[in-house]
């Protein structure tokens, strides 16, 4: 089967879910939990990348490289360059195939290529990464691979790259998933209910408003994606028509409801801060006859006359 063949196997929904995490190369940051893994969606992604003809690296520091390979029929794996950094990750026993440098060493390699073919570099796991390198280090590397074909100044035509970073987020605290999330062009965050798994995918397109969607799907043996719909809205608890429903003030000590005699009563009540207009007559008008009084009010010296402070006189 011939890459273009590849590709066009599926159907036209998985490649479109596919093609939007691929599209804008750059990181793509899968975060997944300990209920829902995020390494079978990332073996999709590298299977969808080798059909179409890329380049494809692994960077294997969690899983052993059988492990890894296992479900990929062989035309797959004889495509995909594996650099093994499980059974070894320091390079003790100094084969020339690892890399002196380790993991970050293969990494600064490949930002020196300059073939235009496109590029999809897996990491797994960026998790396995954080732990034992500094956040910044590893910061600054990813972005110089994933920035590298947009580099200003840089006449050589380098192909497209996508750098595929699995991240168990419930490993590390808000400060490194923060910077990997400020860093990624594609974000993926797996999560899921009643069993179907989802993935919530954010994109950052450069000069436009990020878009995101959701994705039900399952993923197959082979690595292929089944997109399924959406789980249906939570349904309202049941409820048997033949048992009448429970009134919750039933057993109040007061009553919450009024007779139409109490409306009436209430709505004829006149309380004492409102004034009808016959005692507002009263009160200034004088009735003829009505002895009138007057306050006669002389200030004594420590009388306190200052309206906007008027306890200043308290020697607080």
């Amino acid at each position: 089967m011939t890459p273009s063949e590849g590709a066009r196997a599926g159907t036209g929904r998985e490649l479109e879910m596919l093609d939007s995490l691929l599209a804008l190369g750059g990181l793509v940051l899968l975060r997944d939990s300990v209920e829902w893994e995020g390494r079978s969606l990332l073996k999709a992604l590298v299977k969808k990348s080798a059909l179409c003809g890329e380049q494809v690296h692994i960077l294997g520091c969690e899983v052993s490289e059988e492990e890894f390979r296992e479900g990929f029929d062989s035309d797959i794996n004889n495509r995909l360059v594996y650099h093994d950094f499980f059974r070894d990750p320091l390079n003790w026993s100094k084969t020339e195939e690892a890399f002196p440098g380790g993991p970050l060493g293969a990494l600064r390699a490949m930002c020196k290529r300059t073939d235009p073919v496109p590029v999809t570099i897996a990491l797994d796991s960026l998790s396995w990464l954080l732990l034992r390198l500094p956040c910044t280090t590893l910061c600054q590397v990813l972005h110089a691979v994933s920035h590298q074909d947009s580099c200003p100044g840089d006449s050589s035509s380098v192909g497209k790259v996508s750098v595929l970073g699995l991240l168990h987020e419930e490993l590390h605290g808000p400060g490194p998933v923060g910077a990997l999330s400020s860093l990624a062009q594609t974000e993926v965050t797996l999560g899921g209910t009643m069993g179907q798994a989802s993935a919530h995918i954010l994109c950052r397109r450069p000069r436009q408003r990020p878009t995101d969607q959701t994705q039900w799907f399952s993923i197959l043996p082979d690595f292929s994606l089944d997109l399924q719909e959406g789980p249906s809205v939570e349904s309202q608890p049941y409820s048997d028509p033949h048992i009448p429903p429970v009134d919750p003030t039933t057993h109040l000590t007061f009553n919450l409801h009024l007779s139409k005699k109490e409306r009436e009563a209430r709505d004829s009540l006149i309380l004492p801060f409102q004034f009808s207009s016959e005692k507002q007559q009263a009160l200034l008008r004088p009735r003829p006859g009505q002895a009138t009084s007057h306050i006669f009010y002389e200030p004594d010296a420590y009388d306190d006359l200052d309206q906007e402070d008027p306890d200043d006189d308290l020697d607080i």
